[in-house]
């Protein structure tokens, strides 16, 4: 009975090794630290931006079980206002503010890179889509302070 031709596959037909003494090849792994974010400053403000979005999600959580205790009537949305009040929530509001215009601030600088915009043969440059980002969020927060009777 004649053999199968295995001219065709990378391996040998033998079974061995492709390396020679025939030992198997490790695959290279490079070395990796769980701090590698930390060598850097570059990395580390980006894994800050990045996980930013942690205190939002919290944030955005908070919200959403207020408006469950607002659905439950004036007694248990009182104590839900109350529990804002709080030292930790307190903490928490400041934390999560500072995170979040730090997330904004740097998601505008990026904006030129993310969504470069053309007119004519040329870019417009990122110093107005920067501008019109802030002019823009100026405008939602007058309009919020607005609505909600603070202005």
């Amino acid at each position: 009975m004649a053999s199968p031709d295995t001219s065709h596959t990378s391996a040998p037909a033998t079974g061995g090794s492709a390396v020679s003494g025939g030992g198997q090849r490790k695959p290279f792994r490079r070395p990796w630290k769980n701090d590698w974010w930390l060598h850097k400053r570059a990395f580390t403000l980006y894994m800050i931006r990045e996980l930013s979005c942690v205190a939002l999600a919290a944030y955005s959580a908070v919200l959403i079980y207020g408006l469950g205790r607002l659905a439950d009537g004036r007694e248990a949305w009182d104590g839900f206002v109350v529990s804002l009040s709080s030292p930790a929530f307190l903490t928490f509001h400041v934390l999560a503010l500072a995170l979040m215009l730090y997330h904004t601030i740097t998601w505008f600088s990026l904006t030129p890179k993310a969504m470069p915009i053309m007119r004519g043969d040329n870019f417009v440059p990122g110093r107005y889509i920067i501008g019109a980002h802030y002019a823009a969020w100026a405008v939602v927060s007058l309009i919020v302070l607005i609505i909600a009777g603070v202005v």
